[in-house]
Formats: structure tokens, sequence, C-alpha cells
């Protein structure tokens, strides 16, 4: 038996499980709750913690509903009307069966930056931020900086992966590139380079199917109910 600590919206459920778990999530409802979704739902929907229990087995397909994700691009020059790399993202995480919370442009500011992302990361609602551009080494680039003292852990395979992939593309240039990856106070948050190709390439390869609960042998979206575990 796995007990889930899940934010339940009141509303309707996007999740519509069959058997043993539909009858546990009927039985979550009875006692007040919207079912198991997660942290899954529209901002005016009013939302509280709840503490379900299920097997192993039914907490797996629990954790395969669509996650909330909020996109940022860090650009001086673009707007959000001709932001190709954010338009790329947003049609990816849609298509997977993610819904994107919220969509924002800043200039390469660190503070700016930095602004919005610790206003997401405060909210509950938002289970992912994925960031673009910034990453190089100019005098403007400053996004790594800018999210680094946010995290409390980082996931150093993302950043070494990507780089690993990307030099299939476009060779020793890759060396340029200082994405990264980590999770701060339960959130998930990638860090991108701002290319077209770059966008593409992390999320075709690495972010889709960590963000995938069927990914084997493990996958990112398990551990989100226990990243906020309080440390041994």
């Amino acid at each position: 038996m796995v007990w889930l600590d899940r934010m339940v919206p009141y509303g309707p459920v996007p999740f519509r499980p069959a058997g043993l778990l539909a009858q546990r999530c009927k039985q979550a409802q009875a006692d007040g709750g919207g079912g198991v979704t997660g942290r899954i739902g529209h901002r005016s929907n009013a939302t509280q913690h709840r503490r379900i229990a299920l097997p192993a087995w039914a907490a797996r397909r629990c954790l395969a509903v669509g996650l909330a994700i909020a996109l940022l691009t860090v650009s001086d020059t673009r707007t959000l009307a001709d932001d190709r790399s954010g338009d790329a993202l947003q049609q990816r995480l849609e298509a997977a069966g993610h819904r994107l919370l919220e969509r924002s442009l800043v200039p390469d500011n660190r503070y700016r930056i930095r602004a919005e992302l610790s206003r997401w990361i405060a909210d509950a609602a938002v289970q992912v931020v994925i960031s673009s551009g910034g990453t190089g080494l100019t005098g403007r680039d400053g996004t790594p900086e800018a999210v680094a003292p946010l995290l409390d852990k980082t996931i150093e395979g993302f950043g070494e992966l990507f780089r690993v992939l990307s030099f299939e593309t476009i060779g020793t240039s890759t060396l340029q590139s200082r994405c990264l990856a980590g999770v701060a106070n339960g959130t998930v948050i990638f860090v991108l380079p701002g290319s077209l190709d770059a966008v593409e390439t992390a999320w075709d390869r690495l972010i889709r199917a960590q963000l995938d609960a069927t990914t084997r042998p493990c996958n990112l979206v398990q551990l989100l109910p226990r990243l906020n575990e309080p440390a041994g």
C-alpha cells in the first residue's frame, strides 16, 4: 500500500481511472476531495491536502496524469509573438498531455529572471518550470547564475547528457552551453539554451521521457510527491 500526499482540487477531475482505482477515487470524492489528480487544475479552484491510500500499481497510475508546467523565455530581443523556441516547447508539452499553466518572457537580467522563477517556485500549482535562453558565455547571459542560488538540489546528469546529445549536431560548440536542471521547493526546473534546435533536443530526447510516469526504470514524475521530504 502506498500513501500519496496530494494537492486535491475541488471541481472537474480530468483523470478518469477504472476498476479499483476508480473506487478509491470515488471514496476520496465522497470524503470531500476531488479525486486523485495531483496539483492539476485551474488556479481558481480551491485546494486542500489529502492523504489517499492506494496500492503501488494505482499510485503509478495516479502519477501518469499530466503536469502543470510554466515556461520562461529569457531574451533581450524576442517577444512572445516571435518566440519560436517557446512555441515549440508549448506545442510539445501540450501534445504530451501536460498543461501550460503560465508563459512569460523577461530580459537577460538575472534579478528579473530570479524574481519570476521564485514566484513559480513558491506557487504550489506549478510542478515544472522550463526556461530557455541566457545560458551562453556573453556578459548578458546570466540565467544559470540567476537560477543556481534557488535550487535545493541540482540534477547534474541533465547538463551532461544534453551536451553529449548536442555534440551530435553542433560538435564542440556544445561546450559553450551551460544548461542545467534541479529542484526547488518540490518544483522541477530545467534551464535550456534559447535556440530552437536546443529546446527541441532537450525536450524530445531528455525532458519528455522524464516527465512521463511510464518511463522505466525511473522518472522524475514518481519523485514529485517526495521532493519536499525532510532531510534525514
